[in-house]
């Protein structure tokens, strides 16, 4: 539960983007703004000077959509996930801090909860449906084609054919590592476990 008192009724809230990670602002909340935040979707805030509450994007358009809300361990600091609709700071930049809300490697992320939801969804028409009814053993192979494409074009073609060919070796690798339970992520594990001073090839 939320200690509201420690800071007059007030609690800061670390705004950060769902995808990219990225922390957006921070603003303060006190249990009005933090109910409406959930009920609306909103994130909405208490300002300090005005004395009132104000929804990010009221007047600018530039709202934050509430994906998750949590609690520090002393229960007296917010983290708050949000998909920002434009810049989040007043000032035009992306950020409060003037970043650039920019981490591509990220989308590899949303690019497997896609690939994840068409393996349970099937859905007609989708070229990555069709993937998966064609089985594993399909997939391997075209897993393989994409790998002897991204080979050539990395010694005989371009720079450009090099990046659209390996895009499709990994889009390719990540359905097929749907098709067997899988996911990047497990990739991403143990390339994190091969990268510990202590690990052993086995």
């Amino acid at each position: 539960m939320l200690d509201f008192d420690k800071m007059n009724g007030l609690v800061p809230a670390i705004i950060q983007d769902a995808d990219t990670r990225k922390v957006l602002m921070l603003g303060f909340m006190n249990q009005e703004a933090y109910n409406k935040t959930l009920e609306t979707g909103l994130v909405t805030f208490y300002s300090r000077t005005r004395q009132k509450l104000w929804t990010k994007g009221e007047e600018s358009g530039h709202f934050l959509h509430l994906v998750s809300m949590a609690e520090d361990c002393d229960h007296d600091t917010l983290l708050v996930q949000a998909h920002p609709e434009g810049p989040t700071c007043h000032l035009g930049t992306d950020t409060c801090w003037a970043e650039k809300n920019e981490e591509p490697v990220m989308f590899l992320k949303e690019l497997q909860a896609f690939i994840t939801r068409r393996f349970e969804e099937m859905p007609e028409g989708s070229y990555t449906t069709s993937l998966f009814q064609s089985g594993v053993n399909k997939i391997a192979q075209k897993v393989g084609e994409e790998a002897v494409e991204t080979v050539v074009e990395a010694c005989n073609g371009t720079d450009d054919r090099l990046i659209y060919e390996g895009a499709d070796l990994l889009y390719h690798l990540i359905v097929l590592l749907t098709s067997k339970g899988y996911g990047i992520e497990d990739l991403a594990n143990e390339l994190q476990e091969r990268h510990k001073p202590n690990w052993k090839k086995h």
